[in-house]
């Protein structure tokens, strides 16, 4: 079966191989793969800004069917449409995994980076990472579940309220599904970018996001004074990874107001003003991925319709059209791009 592989570390490396078809054990899901989208992580990767092992088949945001199961699988069938969560394996017995925290777990391998991904024909899942697909999710909608997933875990960090004011700062795919998520529980909602995301703060509006900033031309503190009697927002989600953001993040926020990180920064270090997390009492948290308990809600989310996922997939291509899809994603062409198999017939969206 055709892979897209990293196969060398640094930069480049990605090549559309040949590979074996993989067998399932006696505690895994064989799933033939409908659709995987591109996350972050996989342009980090492809620039060599991302380490993985190589060689690996890139691709952990996806959905399937279910082709096979292992001896001792009772909860899935042959013929289940299913997605499943990044986690291949983990050391089970840390202070982390105890509390189902495997994001965390120092010795964790997941799908796409240390385990062969999904952008191919077919991948191996471990039983208790996979999740069947609601009635009203579709495999489109449900190849971005762990991207959800990811926003659904920032927002429950925050223990957002109905009534809160949350800002997000940054419209890339993880900042939309945040925003609506945030949305979902009652906060009002401004997101914001900068004009060249013009066509993301357009999307947020038409997925019912209260405000959509461009910051370059309209002023968000004016707006967060208003909306909040001069206090400030009460949380914010720094979704961009720019450094200049997480500044501005804490002028935003009230005093005793939350801050999560959920972007990542291209150094180690960044010069935080510690003075306004000191004198503001701000809690100040990072929000690594996602865990088992996002999935379900996530999926329910987008079952209901709280969560729109397929509106923000802008672009379809084959996993042999790599290159086109880091050209239009670096352009700013697209909001969520999507791979399928090279026997998937695309979808128009």
């Amino acid at each position: 079966m055709l892979a897209l592989v990293k196969t060398k570390q640094g930069p480049g490396g990605f090549d559309v191989i040949d590979r074996e078809n993989p067998k399932v054990g006696p505690e895994q899901v064989k799933i033939r793969v409908k659709y995987a989208a591109v996350c972050g992580t996989d342009l980090h990767t492809y620039e060599g800004k991302y380490n993985v092992k190589a060689p690996v088949t890139l691709g952990h945001e996806f959905a399937g069917e279910v082709v096979e199961v292992g001896d001792n699988v009772t909860e899935f069938a042959v013929g289940d449409r299913v997605t499943s969560e990044t986690t291949f394996s983990v050391c089970g017995k840390c202070r982390y995994c105890q509390t189902g925290d495997y994001n965390l777990c120092s010795q964790r391998k997941g799908l796409g980076n240390q385990q062969d991904g999904a952008f191919t024909n077919y991948i191996i899942a471990r039983r208790e990472s996979v999740h069947k697909l609601p009635e009203n999710v579709d495999y489109i909608s449900a190849a971005m579940t762990e991207a959800v997933a990811c926003a659904h875990h920032a927002v429950a960090k925050s223990n957002v309220k109905p009534g809160d004011v949350a800002v997000v700062l940054g419209p890339g795919p993880i900042g939309l599904f945040t925003a609506q998520i945030a949305k979902h529980y009652g906060a009002k909602v401004i997101i914001t970018g900068l004009a060249k995301d013009k066509g993301r703060l357009d999307k947020a509006l038409e997925l019912g996001i209260d405000f959509a900033v461009d910051i370059e031309n309209q002023s968000v503190e004016q707006l967060v004074q208003k909306l909040t009697d001069g206090y400030g927002a009460d949380i914010l989600f720094e979704c961009t990874g720019a450094p200049p953001s997480l500044n501005m993040g804490l002028s935003l926020l009230r005093k005793q107001g939350v801050y999560v990180q959920v972007g990542i920064f291209p150094a180690q270090e960044v010069a935080a003003d510690f003075e306004k997390i000191i004198q503001k009492e701000i809690k100040v948290m990072g929000c690594r991925s996602q865990k088992p308990s996002d999935w379900e809600p996530s999926l329910q989310l987008m079952n209901t319709g709280s969560v729109k996922a397929k509106n923000l997939v802008s672009h379809q291509f084959a996993i042999t059209e790599w290159d086109k899809a880091y050209e239009t994603i670096k352009k700013g062409e697209a909001i969520k791009v999507v791979l399928a198999p090279i026997e998937e017939k695309l979808l128009k969206v």
